[in-house]
C-alpha cells in the first residue's frame, strides 16, 4: 500500500538541477515529519515518463525539474492531485515557482528564481499539502 501523499517528480537523467531536487526530496523523506509522503519519479527521457508528464497537464516543459503532490482518496485509495486553493497566489518566495492548478513547484529560471528549488520552498509546499 502506498503512503497517503505522493510527490510526483519530473526530471531527466544527467540534469544537475533534477539530481539536486531529488536529493533534497530524499533528505526530507528521511525525516519523521514527512513519513506520510513518498516520491514517485517520472523520467522524461522515457515513454512512460512523457505520458505521465502530459497527463499531469500542470508543468511547463521549459521549467523542469518540477513536482506536484497528490493525496490518496480515503474511500478509493486512488491518488488525486491536490488542488491549489490560491491559483496565481501563494507565499512570497515560491510564488514564481508555484504551480497554478495543483500544489507543487517548477523551476523558475528567471533572474529572481535563478533556477533553484530550495529546501525552504520544498518544505513550504509539503506543509501546505499536509494542511489540505
Amino acid at each position: 500500500m502506498s503512503k497517503p501523499y505522493q510527490i510526483h517528480v519530473f526530471g531527466k537523467p544527467g540534469c544537475a538541477k533534477c539530481h539536486t531536487l531529488n536529493d533534497r526530496l530524499d533528505a526530507f523523506l528521511e525525516e519523521e515529519a514527512w513519513q506520510a509522503f513518498e516520491k514517485v519519479y517520472h523520467d522524461l527521457e522515457t515513454e512512460s515518463g512523457l505520458v505521465d508528464f502530459c497527463e499531469a497537464e500542470c508543468l511547463n516543459p521549459q521549467r523542469v525539474p518540477g513536482f506536484y503532490v497528490s493525496k490518496a482518496d480515503p474511500e478509493t485509495g486512488r491518488q488525486e492531485p491536490l488542488v491549489n486553493p490560491d491559483p496565481g497566489g501563494g507565499e512570497p518566495g515560491i510564488r514564481n515557482s508555484a504551480l497554478y492548478s495543483w500544489i507543487g513547484l517548477q523551476t523558475d529560471y528567471s533572474g529572481t528564481g535563478r533556477g533553484v528549488i530550495t529546501p525552504k520552498m520544498i518544505e513550504t509546499v509539503l506543509r501546505r499539502a499536509k494542511a489540505l
